[in-house]
C-alpha cells in the first residue's frame, strides 16, 4: 500500500536511486476489464485462440497495460505533488501473459532545471521470469522544497 504522505523533492533526488519496485499479478481478469477500459478489442489481448493464431503463447497485455503500470510505481515514487511529464518512448521485448507477476522498477538516470520546472528521467523496466519485457523511459517533474 502507498504512502500518500510523503513527498519526493528534488533535491532530494539523486542519479543512480532506485525506485521502490511494485508487483502486479497478471490475470485473465485484469486484462480483460483493461481491454474493456481502454477499448483495445483486439482478440490479442483476449482471446487465446486469436493471440495463439498470431503466435503469441496467449493472450497478452497492450503497451497502454505496461504504460498503466508504470504510471501507479512512478507515480508512488513522486508522491502526488510530482506530475508525470511523458511515459516512454518503451520497448516491448516479449508477451506479458496471465499467469506471470510482473514486477516494475526504475532508477533516476538524470536530473535537470529548465526554467522554472525541476525534471527527473526514469529508466523502467517491467520485469517476469523471463527477464525485462518492457523497458523504457519516464519523465516528471517534481516540486522543491523552496516552493513548498
Amino acid at each position: 500500500m502507498a504512502d500518500w504522505s510523503t513527498q519526493q523533492y528534488w533535491e532530494d533526488v539523486r542519479e543512480g536511486d532506485l525506485i521502490p519496485a511494485v508487483d502486479f499479478p497478471v490475470t485473465v481478469h485484469r486484462l480483460i476489464v483493461h481491454v474493456a477500459a481502454n477499448r483495445d478489442f483486439s482478440g490479442i489481448h483476449h482471446n487465446p485462440a486469436v493471440a495463439q493464431g498470431q503466435g503469441a503463447p496467449d493472450m497478452y497485455a497492450n503497451n497502454v497495460f505496461a504504460q498503466g503500470m508504470w504510471e501507479r510505481t512512478v507515480r508512488e515514487f513522486i508522491g502526488l505533488a510530482g506530475v508525470i511529464r511523458r511515459i516512454g518512448p518503451l520497448r516491448m521485448r516479449f508477451f506479458t501473459t496471465p499467469g506471470q507477476t510482473v514486477t516494475v522498477r526504475g532508477e533516476v538516470t538524470r536530473k535537470w532545471r529548465d526554467g522554472a520546472d525541476h525534471f527527473v528521467e526514469l529508466a523502467m523496466a517491467s520485469t517476469v521470469g523471463q527477464g525485462d519485457c518492457v523497458v523504457g523511459r519516464v519523465t516528471v517533474t517534481l516540486p522543491v522544497r523552496s516552493h513548498m
